[in-house]
């Protein structure tokens, strides 16, 4: 089948001829129809992440799906061939920019049934990192406040929708002419990041929704009320994580050094820092569906590439700019 690979890292994606995904007993093989574009594909890439992530190369890049059910293995019983489907594949299986990819069973969801297969592409890494940061680890509720930076990107502007959602006042950062967007998804209170600080405006925050990390996640700290949390997808990697993925004790140790400034910024400030890493989760994407059907959530769609123009597709990712999500589409 074809596929687009990297085989060393900062060099662009191509074309290949690869092996057909192997279905194990509890795997889907799924027809790629759409793939969504994730800024993780570029950290990838250029191997930022290759010390924490190590992928064996040549590597299909790509961690959104959404297609139509070929196959199912032997003890399989939630689908069967011709369903609609849409997962992030686990961290272990990625590679979606191809023509098929096999899917761990408990990965997978049923898509939502009033969106197309492009928008559904452009769903599952960015709607679970946005339960899992939101729901699972910020228990965000009827009058919180919370912080989501960078408003108009793929996690962004998935996540003020969610927030919203679940009750809370959102406040964002985007640049002037993204405001009208992000407030159309729910902002109460939108920040130019380039003319405004959102130090200086904002305090008493519950939760901040941090992608930019640096200077960005210090300033986030000090929003916070006390007992109040960060929760950063860009990182620095905590110990936690580290722990979570199975990382040796000198891989650990780097890791917990990364993050000892800032997990030491937030506890003199009486707040938390933790990392995110999202994961696969089947069952959260069925209550994202059942979300998406109920008109709560909807996705955003920047722009759309054919399959053939996968390299251009993650070259204008890296280049910015494109509100919400960028897919690249098999028909």
């Amino acid at each position: 089948m074809r596929a687009f690979v990297i085989t060393k890292y900062k060099e662009e994606p191509r074309a290949a001829e690869v092996s057909e995904p192997s279905v194990g007993e509890h795997d889907v093989l799924v027809r790629v129809e759409a793939a969504g574009v994730n800024q993780l594909d570029e950290k990838i890439r250029v191997g930022e992440f290759k010390q924490i992530l190590p992928y064996r190369l040549p590597l299909i890049l790509g961690h959104d799906v959404a297609g139509t059910v070929i196959d199912v293995g032997a003890e399989v019983r939630g689908f069967e061939p011709g369903d609609q489907v849409y997962s992030r594949p686990d961290k272990d299986r990625i590679g979606t920019f191809a023509e098929r990819i096999a899917v761990a069973e408990a990965d997978l969801a049923l898509k939502p049934s009033s969106i197309s297969m492009v928008e559904a592409g452009s769903l599952p890494l960015v709607a679970l990192t946005a339960w899992q940061a939101l729901v699972e680890r910020g228990n965000v509720g009827p009058g919180q406040k919370v912080l989501i930076h960078a408003g108009a990107g793929g996690v962004g502007s998935i996540a003020i929708q969610l927030a919203k959602h679940l009750g809370a006042h959102v406040a964002t950062t985007a640049g002037a002419s993204s405001a009208g967007f992000v407030r159309e998804l729910g902002a109460d209170t939108v920040i130019d990041y380039r003319s405004q600080d959102f130090e200086q405006l904002l305090d008493g925050y519950d939760l901040v929704l941090d992608s930019l990390g640096g200077k960005n996640l210090e300033k986030s700290l000090r929003v916070l009320r006390p007992g109040g949390k960060a929760i950063g997808i860009s990182g620095p990697p905590d110990p936690d994580f580290a722990r979570e993925i199975g990382l040796n004790p000198l891989l650990r140790l780097a890791i917990t050094g990364l993050s000892a400034g800032i997990r030491r910024q937030a506890k003199k400030l009486g707040v938390t820092y933790e990392f995110l890493f999202m994961r696969a989760d089947g069952n959260q994407l069925r209550r994202i569906s059942a979300l998406v059907d109920a008109g709560k959530l909807r996705p955003v769609v920047g722009r759309v590439f054919p399959f053939e123009q996968t390299p251009q597709a993650l070259q204008a990712l890296a280049r910015g700019g494109v509100r919400g999500k960028t897919v690249i589409s098999h028909t």
